[in-house]
């Protein structure tokens, strides 16, 4: 316990879904592995999820609110719960005493470390997208430094931003050491469908309809892995079943990075993390933003991968059973753009993008 009190404390404050949680986790292993402790501020979506249980560090939860919200009694509402939040913040940084904060991103980012600078306390932002989330830009002007999960740093403010890629965790890189396995024309055509943490119900609606349309001769080389929402898994394999398709449909898959590594095609959400895995593991997409979106980040964040010549993006007003079975018809028919396209992946992907924030975030404490 002696030598835990001489460690830093490095606070991180993450939103509690995937896309925060997973590069905080990432962060937090690296940052223990240098020899800080961490802890991890998150809100209650947390709770009975066992995500916690693997966190290197302690795990709390504080008030969170968003005064984004439609409507005037919304926006108090969020204001309200935004200013308990900060408090809760000041007091509980005064009793754990960090040497900085991290914020991943989401509304439950903001009392801490808003709370933070107010203690004159380093806060370092990792954005994960392609364009900065509304929490985040909240918060940049008070922030310390900016770190960004794609190359190309926010406009407003170029000063104090730092590209380090996003932070993946150990069963993306593991699953990254697979090499694309080229899809012969006589074999087996492994596609892997998801639609973020929860399932996508247009993934639902639409893919099954399209393996309807693709010729009986595709059909029969196609081994399907959905996820799927737990009210969808059923219709969805009963499609796969009556036309003969090899698939597995689950609303989860714990072993996701082992999957898409083994698939020769993914379809998939536009999340910064999908796309990010997508580049490490290197494996060729469909993409299909998420269009509700009110920052249209999963569009951005599509074009990174489409600009690298490694996935395509489809707008989901034009993602059908009809346009969808000809780009799969036309990507199965040409493996070795397929394998052109997996390689183009792999040539953005940031492998050690753990390694570069960490550091960035230890060269800050070293300047204080």
């Amino acid at each position: 316990m002696s030598d835990s009190k001489s460690k830093p404390l490095i606070v991180l404050a993450a939103g509690g879904t995937g896309g925060h949680l997973f590069p905080a986790e990432a962060l937090g292993v690296e940052l223990v592995n240098r020899g800080c402790q961490v802890a991890l501020v998150t809100d209650d979506r947390i709770a009975g999820s066992d995500w916690a249980s693997r966190f290197p560090g302690e795990v709390m939860t504080l008030t969170a609110g968003t005064v984004t919200g439609s409507g005037l009694m919304a926006k108090i509402s969020g204001g309200i719960r935004l200013m308990k939040g900060t408090m809760e913040a000041m007091s509980l940084l005064g009793k754990l005493k960090p040497k900085a904060v991290v914020g991943f991103g989401g509304y439950p980012t903001v009392p801490p470390v808003l709370a933070a600078s107010f203690k004159g306390v380093p806060t370092i932002l990792h954005e994960a997208n392609a364009i900065m989330g509304r929490a985040n830009r909240f918060l940049a002007k008070r922030a310390t430094s900016i770190a960004t999960g794609f190359p190309d740093p926010d406009p407003d403010f170029p000063e104090k931003t730092v590209f380090t890629g996003n932070p993946v965790r150990k069963p993306v890189l593991l699953a990254a050491e697979s090499e694309y396995d080229p899809p012969a024309l006589d074999k087996p055509l492994r596609i892997l469908v998801t639609g973020g943490s929860l399932g996508a119900r247009v993934m639902s609606d639409v893919v099954p309809g399209a393996m309807q349309q693709v010729s009986s001769e595709l059909r029969q080389r196609l081994v399907i892995v959905q996820q799927a929402r737990e009210e969808d898994e059923a219709r969805v394999a009963k499609v796969y079943q009556a036309l003969g398709i090899q698939h597995e449909v689950r609303p989860f898959f714990s072993d996701l990075p082992h999957r898409m590594a083994a698939a020769h095609l993914v379809i998939a959400r536009a999340g910064a993390m999908t796309v990010t895995e997508l580049s490490v593991i290197g494996r060729p997409a469909i993409l299909v933003p998420y269009p509700g979106a009110i920052d249209k980040d999963q569009a951005r964040n599509a074009e990174v991968l489409v600009a690298a010549g490694g996935a395509i993006s489809v707008p989901q007003t034009a993602f059908t059973p009809v346009s969808l079975a000809e780009i799969i018809e036309r990507k199965a028919s040409r493996p070795a753009r397929l394998i052109e396209m997996a390689a183009k992946a792999k040539s953005i992907g940031v492998s050690d993008a753990s390694q570069r924030l960490a550091g960035h975030v230890l060269s800050i404490l070293a300047k204080r």
